[in-house]
């Protein structure tokens, strides 16, 4: 039904317009009594067998929604009933932003992809802290980032100001550095300055009673060298883990016309299918699996899905897939894995 009848109603419009009116609409509909009700009980597939205890938290099954989709912390216990055992929220940032001009989203549909130049656009972490607060007992990770304006030398402050004010409301942290959309941003992927930053970060977790999980986002740019010594920055700092991966800036083989394949900013969705799999298998075959390793990028599909975690993936996201195959995709898994087992 969502192919066939509603995605092409949605794909005749903006997607940023689409995005904020299919949030307007599920919100309307869950104050309808029994509406969350009848939709867990269409798309939630529940079995101990597809549960998981991943870096000390028990996941009910290994499928999330990435960052990105629900940046400010607006719809996450609705998004829960369609069968997502966690919801990532962010990227957050210190103070609010409006992130890059419009338009800076553009559907790729013969390739079933996206590219996005958002550059961080979110209301700030205070806004995000207050919806939080109606959390009803969802997992959540909080992906965090720094200010547009906040030079580099200086990201450190922004990265614990978020930190120290989601502490209290999210399960694990997101350390993004890897967004293309900020400017110089993803040089804090670098050894020195993402080891410095790593460092503070777990300095402040340490600090408190019950530190909370940290997972470093990374590109699917890097090339062996640098992935080598992300994994060399993971076991030295002790963080928990790494997603892989953020969207990519490569346009290779794509389908579309020149004029979307040349847009700017980051490209996610199928054509990054094989690329983040690559990484995942490379971090987790090079650390002797020694840290979590959450996979995400290009999954539209149950076989995908599998692919991943064959590859290395403990966990994976959805976030193209889940716009373009729609919200059963999740039940799909769900019902894959148990099969496969």
């Amino acid at each position: 039904m969502y192919k066939l009848l509603i995605r092409p109603f949605l794909f005749l419009f903006d997607p940023e317009k689409v995005h904020h009116f299919t949030f307007k609409i599920l919100k309307i509909l869950h104050k309808i009594p029994g509406f969350s009700w009848l939709v867990r009980a269409f798309f939630i597939v529940e079995h101990p067998k597809l549960a998981k205890t991943v870096f000390g938290i028990h996941f009910k099954n290994p499928v999330g929604l990435a960052a990105g989709f629900d940046k400010n912390a607006e719809l996450f216990n609705e998004l829960s009933d369609f069968g997502f055992s966690f919801i990532e929220i962010g990227t957050v940032t210190p103070k609010p932003q409006d992130g890059n001009p419009k338009k800076r989203i553009f559907r790729l549909v013969s390739d079933e992809a996206i590219i996005n130049r958002m550059g961080f656009n979110n209301e700030g972490v205070e806004k995000v802290v207050h919806q939080l607060r109606k959390n009803k007992r969802v997992i959540i990770g909080g992906n965090i980032g720094k200010n547009k304006i906040t030079p580099n030398e200086n990201a450190i402050d922004d990265y614990l100001f978020c930190f120290k004010s989601l502490f209290d409301y999210v399960d694990y942290f997101t350390v993004n550095v890897s967004s293309p959309n900020t400017p110089d941003l993803r040089l804090l992927q670098e050894k020195e300055p993402l080891t410095n930053l790593l460092v503070a970060l777990q300095r402040e977790n340490k600090q408190r009673e019950k530190p909370k999980p940290i997972l470093l986002k990374i590109a699917p740019d890097l090339n062996d060298d640098q992935l080598i010594d992300i994994i060399d920055i993971i076991l030295c700092t002790k963080i928990d883990g790494v997603i892989a991966t953020n969207t990519t800036l490569e346009r290779n083989d794509l389908r579309v016309a020149k004029e979307l394949k040349t847009q700017a900013g980051g490209l996610s969705g199928k054509p990054l299918a094989n690329r983040s799999t690559e990484v995942i298998r490379f971090l987790a075959e090079n650390s002797d699996k020694s840290f979590a390793i959450i996979g995400v990028g290009g999954i539209h599909s149950e076989e995908d899905a599998l692919e991943k975690l064959n590859a290395g993936a403990d966990l994976i996201q959805l976030y193209t897939g889940f716009i373009f195959e729609g919200p059963s995709l999740v039940k799909k898994i769900n019902k894959a894995l148990l099969k496969s087992q």
